[in-house]
């Protein structure tokens, strides 16, 4: 009878919840989202959050923003009983007072956000409305902090345990080739065929981080060479009707492509994990490549060049590059350059820069063609990246020590 009962009680919510659809259609949508953490059954609450996902995706940028602060400020923390929570807590802790303490101190929105994630394609949905938040929130304070909550809980929805690694080659479906070509950020595919060239041959591979619940989503792909010693220009790797190299005469992995695909993962930190696992699974799958560094654009040389007033000669600007990644620090102390940041944060070493390395017309304008290898020995990347986060050291080769120190004496005779 309990069963029989549970299954009416169920199907009576469902019914109800049905009819009310209509009712609830005609509501504000922040109406709905209040109504979401209040709702105690579960299949309202999953008509709500359907509700709340599908008006949204619909709304132009005023309307969301307009939504966007009633999450950050109608279901902000009450700071006076987060105190007295806090107080009572700190006068007798115990289970119970901790317990109040958590509940007062967690914005309604968090679990807003975690209700609303029930619904199938939720989290894709979440993750689109983080990318309009840091698109439209910035300056906003109370969108900032509203920020914060998303992150926080996007760090445990994306850590590196629900993450799927998976490769991408060509007979990978078509719905997820489309989105490499749309997400390539680095050096753009024009084609099909360009695609082709970067994950058919035997001496190309392409792999990509999925969530579970985003199975068509890749959030973060890198492309790799498998070469014959470390190359110094891009262009010959991605040449149409270039002779690939057979596998067992490879010796070095490349990568010389990362893409974060999406918007509202942004500062939830996949790469390094993404390039430690491929370098890994690389390694064992092919003992005779034992080199794996990046083949990377600078893209803030220029910009810093030209707000340093410096204009150094073609046949300079390898050494104004090394001296940049090297010593041009960002307002947090940590180096300018966003790809520098990533790949030393890593635990990656600066091995190398070239002149002429990427001749397309975003690689000059970025950079004057100046690209950079990051070598990832693996037995020394922990050290390097504790190195590097406690006391922002920077590991360089003395090759490109040499190169930054002849550099400064030329940048400051320009200035």
């Amino acid at each position: 009878m309990t069963v029989l009962s549970d299954l009416l009680s169920s199907l009576f919510e469902r019914g109800s919840g049905a009819a009310r659809r209509g009712d609830w259609s005609r509501r504000p949508v922040a109406d709905l989202a209040d109504a979401v953490i209040t709702t105690q059954g579960e299949t309202s609450g999953t008509i709500l959050a359907e509700q709340i996902l599908s008006r949204y995706a619909a709304m132009g940028d005023a309307d969301k923003l307009s939504f966007l602060h009633h999450l950050a400020g109608a279901m902000n923390i009450d700071p006076a009983a987060t105190r007295a929570a806090l107080d009572a807590y700190e006068a007798a802790p115990s289970r119970s007072s901790y317990r109040a303490f958590m509940a007062a101190a967690e914005p309604p929105r968090q679990e807003f956000f975690r209700r609303v994630n029930r619904v199938q394609g939720a989290t894709g949905a979440l993750v689109a409305m983080r990318g309009d938040l840091l698109r439209l929130g910035r300056g906003a304070p109370d969108l900032e902090a509203l920020d914060l909550d998303l992150r926080h809980l996007f760090a445990s929805w994306f850590n590196r345990g629900f993450l799927v690694l998976r490769p991408i080659t060509w007979d990978t479906p078509a719905r997820v080739l489309e989105k490499i070509i749309a997400y390539e950020a680095v050096h753009a595919i024009d084609s099909w065929d360009d695609l082709r060239r970067r994950v058919q041959p035997d001496d190309r591979r392409c792999f990509a981080f999925f969530h579970p619940a985003m199975p068509d989503e890749p959030l973060i792909f890198v492309e790799v060479a498998l070469t014959r010693g470390i190359p110094g220009a891009v262009q010959p790797l991605l040449a149409e009707g270039r002779t690939a190299l057979g596998v067992d005469a490879a010796d070095t992995a490349v990568f010389y492509s990362i893409s974060n695909c999406q918007p509202g993962l942004a500062g939830i930190s996949f790469g390094n994990s993404l390039i430690k696992q491929v370098a890994t699974d690389l390694a064992a799958a092919l003992p005779n490549v034992t080199q794996f560094v990046t083949l990377s654009p600078i893209p803030g040389l220029m910009d810093w060049l030209a707000g340093e007033n410096l204009n150094p000669g073609e046949d300079d600007l390898p050494g104004a590059a090394a001296y940049y990644l090297l010593n041009a620090k960002g307002h947090s102390g940590l180096p300018r350059d966003p790809v520098a940041r990533f790949h030393l944060g890593n635990g990656a070493i600066l091995h190398a820069l070239h002149g002429g390395a990427d001749l397309s017309q975003k690689g000059r304008a970025q950079s004057g063609g100046v690209m950079v290898n990051y070598l990832y020995d693996l037995r020394r990347t922990a050290e390097r990246h504790e190195a590097f986060a406690g006391a922002g050291a920077i590991a360089a080769t003395s090759a490109v020590q040499s190169l930054a120190t002849a550099a400064e004496t030329k940048l400051t005779k320009g200035a």
